[in-house]
């Protein structure tokens, strides 16, 4: 079971990456066509700035749950190097904890924003005026993905520790100069 829920989620996460590079590569396009009107044609541009603005924040928040499942994001870990594996493998389910605390209560933020702009019909206040509510979305969507994967993390670090001793050593013990990443811990 653990492992469909690790899968599952890390295939969303993968989902929404592909999504994020859409997103950039949408937004690149938008840029140039925006450089074309704006200095080749002389025509004035509307809707670029806001969309270019509005895309890019979309990838980087989607990109994020990618980014956790992949170990890509960046860390300091002298604290982790000084200790030992199960007092670093312990350390990592705190880290993930409190990561996941932020994440809950991020997502709870961005749903009322995302409600509020919905039901209040917000609109920008730039001359294209698109509904907020669409660039909001990516928000809580993102954050709800977040939590999916630091709970999918959580439980791979925690099914680690609580591995059963095999020839005298806990599974999640290695060599001293390797550090595995929950990815690794869930093959």
């Amino acid at each position: 079971m653990l492992k469909a829920y690790v899968t599952a989620v890390g295939n969303a996460s993968r989902g929404l990456a592909i999504v994020a590079t859409a997103l950039v590569i949408t937004s690149m396009l938008v840029i140039c066509q925006m450089i074309a009107m704006r200095y080749v044609l002389r025509q004035p541009t509307i809707w670029q700035t806001d969309f270019v603005v509005f895309s890019a924040t979309a990838a980087m928040f989607l990109g994020a749950p990618y980014v956790l499942l992949k170990g890509g994001h960046v860390g300091v870990d002298v604290v982790e190097m000084m200790v030992g594996n199960r007092i670093r493998a312990v350390l990592r389910v705190m880290a993930s904890l409190l990561g996941l605390l932020f994440c809950v209560i991020m997502l709870i933020a961005t749903w009322i924003q995302f409600h509020d702009a919905w039901a209040g019909n917000w609109r920008h206040s730039s001359v294209w005026a698109p509904p907020l509510w669409v660039p909001l979305a990516a928000l809580p969507a993102s954050f709800a993905m977040l939590c999916l994967q630091y709970v999918a993390q959580i439980m791979t670090l925690v099914s680690a520790l609580a591995a059963p001793v095999a020839n005298g050593r806990r599974s999640v013990e290695r060599k001293p100069d390797t550090n595995p990443h929950p990815r690794e811990i869930a093959q």
